[in-house]
């Protein structure tokens, strides 16, 4: 059985505060990594940021989420010691969930989705 890792892409807002809002997640469940994003999320983003900067965070969260871009467990680690000050990724946490369907739409649930 197949346990759950999963690392949460950010938007950092204010850095300085710790401020960030959760736009996505990567999740690994020891066969592929599959990576998600909330679109509405993402739309919140274009009041908080310049044009420029908006299609920045854009462009790496759908360049994240395409087939193939994120394909081994040491990418998510280099990704999550690699920062910039508009998009961060949190380090692979373990949950002890069996890899399934229902329990990564969970995770996306808990983390990422707007009620």
């Amino acid at each position: 059985m197949n346990k759950l890792q999963y690392s949460i892409i950010f938007g950092e807002i204010r850095p300085e505060i710790s401020e960030r809002l959760s736009l996505g997640i990567i999740v690994v469940d020891g066969e592929k990594i599959s990576v998600r994003y909330s679109s509405k999320k993402l739309q919140v983003l274009k009041s908080l940021y310049p044009e420029r900067e908006y299609k920045f965070i854009g462009r790496v969260i759908r360049s994240l989420s395409k087939q193939k871009a994120i394909d081994s467990e040491s990418i998510v680690n280099y990704l999550s010691r690699y920062s910039n000050n508009l998009v961060s990724i949190s380090k692979l946490q373990g949950i002890d969930l069996e890899a399934t369907e229902k329990s990564k739409k969970w995770l996306f649930d808990t983390y990422v989705k707007v009620s």
